[in-house]
């Protein structure tokens, strides 16, 4: 059998020893969460069921595909390793496991993580013994707890409006990669093309004593610039100037490459990673963001990240790139990632086509209405950002998204602005936006959500802004506009699917009653902001429909409603703001 989804999970940091754990594992769902009780983590305990990961057991490709609440699943698989991987250190990767999880080898637990979307590894050298070696995964996942982010995983029975299919346990690609002693872990990456620089923070692993940190970069082949600085403790700070500029820009996802090695005077090179960097600046000007100093308007377009067999899971890289390109021919120009951390090989596509993305987690579901929520959000919202900072497409943070209140009770504002704060800390280089449409306590940039259908009345809305005017803002007792850059970052939403209209479809407003009538309201709205000479951007609802929820301009098995060609035509001239 073929290995599913194998290409290498971390473009951002690459070593040639690795291998991928995903395939064929054994399974069994835990709804009593008694299978330590039942000693189910013992390496010669089997399960009763196999499961292909990395899909999540309600999904048609992991085989399993029940729909049903799982209160906790258990995944068991052995594995061997070259003998010269012992020679070092062992580490075990996850791209994403939903949501609190346990992990065992050999029957001895290495480590545990809480949360559904970011990734984590455990060094499991110690627990490696000779011959075959037995991983053992237990995740516990509720949904209907308050007490972590789910996003858009239905806390029904069944998939409802614009909440579908959940996913439980493994999501995303399981790992081993074999590191020296003293190793690169980490490192972050800052373009700072105004002066032709890159600034590196490296992080080692292990005793840096007596190592010197080396980096190259090129760009199509040609060398533009390298260093050598001495390391001495684990975290390294150095600037390398570019000798040849080469922008990362909307549509040209112009890429440097880049080799980082730890090379130790008596033992030679030690570490060597390949990454690679975007070299673009994104600042706030007025009421315009400029992309290197070129006002863009951002063309972006909601995508949930949901796939019919795989859900959260994309059943190939291709398919990854795929959802791009679409987006691309309808002539937008970026996404909101919509209540979900997306996987790394996705912004790996998004930086290689010049695709503007915004990072959101999937804060739906959460219970922020008191400091609690803080504790379960902020933790996971860090790896996240720590994880993706380098990835030149992500152009700003948006750690929240609607905060609608919580059975009755409003929103802890400290909890939002405590997150935007320590977003802005970690990352000063990106706007961060606290909560897209309701309810703005601290940030960079105001939007608002308007599903209106009606161009006319749509337009009327926005229309005083032009000339110093009242400000719309959709819930004025609960939120005040400061001055920010300005835009509607969820509109549309058109109900149109002729072959899905049955009784459980879903989508926003009156429908059209022809195709001819879905163009021309969509004309219209989207004329209205383009037009808007205050309006930086906007985002429609959706790139595709995601189960019961009709109102993409794909299907949900990516087939095109409408010629894209028109739809590009609409979307893609030039904007009021732009320079």
């Amino acid at each position: 059998m073929s290995i599913p989804r194998p290409e290498y999970p971390r473009p951002q940091l690459v070593r040639s020893q690795w291998q991928n754990l995903n395939g064929e594992w054994e399974f069994e769902i835990d709804h009593g969460k008694s299978g330590k009780a039942r000693d189910y983590h013992n390496p010669k305990h089997e399960l009763n069921q196999r499961i292909l990961v990395p899909f999540c057991p309600e999904s048609k490709l992991s085989g399993i595909e029940n729909k049903d609440f799982m209160a906790a699943v258990w995944y068991r698989r052995s594995f061997t390793i070259p003998e010269s991987w012992k020679q070092g250190r062992v580490l075990l990767h996850f791209g994403a496991v939903d949501y609190e999880t346990e992990v065992w080898i050999n029957g001895t637990s290495v480590g545990k993580h809480r949360g559904g979307y970011s990734s984590f590894s455990f060094d499991i050298s110690d627990q490696i013994t000779d011959g075959e070696q037995v991983v053992t995964v237990y995740a516990e996942d509720d949904v209907r707890s308050g007490l972590q982010p789910r996003g858009k995983q239905s806390a029904q029975f069944h998939s409802h409006g614009c909440d579908y299919t959940r996913t439980t346990g493994i999501w995303q690609t399981v790992w081993l990669e074999s590191v020296p002693a003293t190793y690169l872990s980490s490192v972050r990456i800052t373009p700072d093309y105004a002066n032709g620089y890159i600034h590196l923070e490296a992080s080692i692993a292990g005793d840096a004593n007596g190592y010197v940190l080396e980096a190259e970069t090129s760009f199509a082949g040609q060398d533009t610039g390298r260093l050598q600085v001495t390391a001495g403790t684990s975290a390294v700070k150095a600037s390398l100037a570019l000798s040849d500029i080469h922008l990362w820009e909307p549509g040209n996802g112009r890429l440097y490459d880049l080799k980082l090695r730890l090379v130790n005077a008596s033992k030679g090179i030690a570490d060597e990673v390949s990454s690679y960097f975007g070299l673009r600046s994104v600042q706030l000007d007025g009421k315009a963001v400029r992309i290197n100093g070129k006002s863009v308007f951002q063309r972006l377009v909601l995508d949930q990240g949901f796939y019919p067999d795989g859900i959260y899971t994309a059943p190939s890289d291709e398919a990854l790139r795929n959802d791009i390109e679409i987006s691309l021919g309808l002539g937008f120009n970026g996404a909101r990632l919509h209540e979900k951390i997306f996987e790394p090989r996705f912004l790996y596509w998004a930086d290689r086509l010049g695709y503007l993305v915004w990072g959101e987690h999937a804060n739906w579901g959460l219970n922020i209405t008191s400091p609690k929520g803080l504790a379960q959000f902020l933790p996971e919202w860090m790896e996240a950002v720590e994880r993706d900072y380098n990835h030149p497409s992500i152009i700003g943070w948006c750690p929240f998204n609607e905060t609608w209140d919580f059975d009755g009770q409003k929103q802890d504002n400290d909890v939002l602005r405590i997150v935007y704060q320590v977003t802005k800390a970690v990352d000063p280089t990106r706007p961060v936006i606290d909560t897209s449409g309701n309810f703005h306590v601290v940030t960079d940039i105001f939007d608002v959500h308007d599903y209106d259908q009606n161009p006319e009345s749509f337009k009327a809305r926005y229309e005083p802004m032009k000339s110093g005017g009242a400000v719309f803002e959709s819930f004025p007792n609960r939120q005040r506009y400061g001055g920010q850059p300005y835009f509607v970052s969820e509109y549309g939403g058109i109900w149109w699917n002729p072959e899905q209209a049955d009784s459980k479809s879903w989508g926003y407003g009156d429908r059209p009653t022809s195709e001819d009538a879905f163009i021309t309201r969509y004309k219209g709205l989207t004329d209205v902001l383009l037009d808007h000479p205050l309006m930086f951007g906007f985002c429609y609802t959706q790139l595709y429909d995601v189960e019961q929820e009709v109102n993409g301009l794909y299907t949900y098995d990516r087939k095109p409603k409408f010629e894209p060609g028109i739809i590009h035509a609409i979307n893609a001239r030039k904007a009021a703001i732009e320079d």
